[in-house]
């Protein structure tokens, strides 16, 4: 199932959502912008690799763009395809929007990048002398899917369903991202393939769904977000 839109109103314009689709969107243009060579060496200086974050490993001088932690807040805007950044946006933009109403636009920013540190660094605690860079937002729209589910579970989602034909229907948000979850978990166990990283959307899920349950479920005449 494909999520198109939600019938969840908000009552503040989700502007953080926006500006991180802004920046991934514009961020890809510009690693299409620099050519092969260009491409890997973002990827390289700004992408998660868990062996120079733990000190295995060291990138050449001429690679290194930020200190290793910082990767940790800036692979998320990078993407290694259109269909990789356009999954996740998608995501983005249908059920962000509702978590930034639910904690204001720094707290969801706080929120947002708080998860996909998390991802990364469950990404790197499996397997902490792997070269391979990791980049893309999935594990901080991860977390703000668990949000979601903490907070909106009886939301309608419209999805369409690719079968023999496409056909469109509303569910319930706990089944889609129930659905969403249970992928994850077999991936993570060795049912998916081996180029995604499934225990950084897991990771990101966790830390999203722990930090969700911290603030509360939302109350019905609340207007503000706990962070403004």
């Amino acid at each position: 199932m494909i999520p198109l839109a939600d019938r969840n109103p908000t009552r503040r314009r989700p502007l953080v959502t926006v500006a991180l689709i802004l920046a991934c969107t514009l961020v890809y243009l510009g690693q299409l912008g620099v050519g092969e060579h260009g491409r890997e060496h973002l990827v390289l200086g700004f992408g998660v690799i868990p062996a120079v974050l733990t000190g295995r490993a060291e990138l050449a001088p001429e690679l290194v763009a930020l200190p290793a932690w910082a990767t940790l807040f800036t692979y998320p805007f990078l993407h290694g395809g259109f269909l990789h950044l356009a999954g996740n946006m998608l995501y983005l933009w249908i059920f962000g929007n509702n978590v930034e109403d639910r904690l204001g636009h720094l707290g969801f920013l706080a929120f947002y990048l708080a998860s996909g540190a998390a991802a990364g660094l469950v990404h790197t605690a499996l397997d902490p002398a792997s070269e391979i860079p990791m980049v893309g937002a999935s594990g901080a729209v991860s977390g703000v899917l668990a949000a979601y589910l903490l907070w909106f579970p009886r939301a309608r989602v419209l999805v369409v369903v690719p079968l023999a034909f496409l056909f469109t229907l509303w569910v319930p948000a706990a089944l889609l991202i129930g659905l969403w979850l249970l992928i994850q978990l077999v991936g993570a166990l060795g049912g998916g393939e081996d180029n995604i990283a499934w225990w950084a959307h897991l990771g990101g899920f966790g830390a999203g769904l722990a930090m969700a349950a911290l603030v509360g479920r939302p109350q019905p005449t609340r207007r503000r977000g706990p962070w403004g």
